[in-house]
């Protein structure tokens, strides 16, 4: 697909992996909604580039929220690029405690509506804009980008909310393509590994000191823009549908 003269949303455009997908499909030529919670960062990024980036403030769990990045995008141009890049709160707790307290439920909870049902809330509505959308030559009407994680496969000690929000993406992945090969949309899960983002808040030095020395190759943290490298590789190749792809470095997460 030419995503040349067309438009894209990307959730948590304003940081991180988001970011640099942003200016990724900018790159490629794209017009693009920066959909975020960060309306400083977001508001920057738009402005550095310039015509081609609009800031949508969109919270992923809220229907109308993304139905207004959704609209907005429209304007932009034919929608034919979602990619769910959001991050949000994480419990970084045992099941049980210490003292043999159970973890919080609303922490639980908390998790799966950012990570999954906020995946799900912007899946299912960027498919319907793209499903009004002519084909274009290839038959295509659209792709969908879902971010999952490694750790949806190896959760480690703590991670009980995030790698079942995680693993639920990953299961959405092969069902939504499925339910939407009918109109003509793609849909397909990344699932990376340990990516350096500003969410770490350290040095990007002593990030890849401290979490690098655990990937076999590469022996260093992922960079954000390889994983814009492989959404525009997603973009340009209609036959990749369905499937989730590791991004790792031959990472496998251990127990902690």
């Amino acid at each position: 697909m030419e995503i040349r003269g067309k438009a894209a949303l990307v959730s948590g455009g304003a940081g991180g992996l988001g970011e640099a997908t942003v200016r990724r499909l900018v790159a490629d030529g794209a017009r693009v909604v920066i959909a975020d919670l960060d309306e400083n960062r977001g508001k920057e990024l738009a402005a550095d580039l310039g015509d081609a980036a609009v800031f949508v403030r969109t919270d992923v769990t809220d229907e109308a929220s993304v139905a207004a990045a959704v609209a907005a995008a429209s304007e932009l141009g034919e929608l034919r690029v979602s990619v769910c890049a959001h991050a949000g709160p994480v419990a970084q707790q045992r099941i049980l405690g210490r003292d043999g307290s159970p973890m919080p439920q609303e922490l639980f909870d908390r998790t799966l509506r950012v990570y999954l049902s906020g995946t799900f809330n912007l899946l299912r509505q960027t498919a319907a804009a793209m499903a009004a959308l002519e084909t274009l030559e290839s038959g295509v009407r659209g792709l969908v980008v879902n971010t999952a994680s490694i750790a949806a496969y190896e959760g480690q000690v703590g991670q009980s909310d995030y790698s079942a929000a995680k693993g639920g993406v990953v299961g959405l992945g092969l069902v939504a393509a499925r339910d939407l090969s009918a109109v003509g949309i793609r849909v397909v899960t990344i699932a990376p590994g340990t990516f350096f983002t500003p969410a770490f808040r350290m040095e990007p030095e002593a990030a890849h000191e401290a979490w690098g020395r655990s990937v076999p190759f590469p022996k260093r943290m992922g960079r954000a823009d390889e994983y814009a490298d492989l959404v525009s590789f997603l973009v340009g190749n209609d036959y990749v549908n369905g499937e989730t792809i590791r991004i790792d470095g031959a990472q496998r997460f251990g127990l902690k």
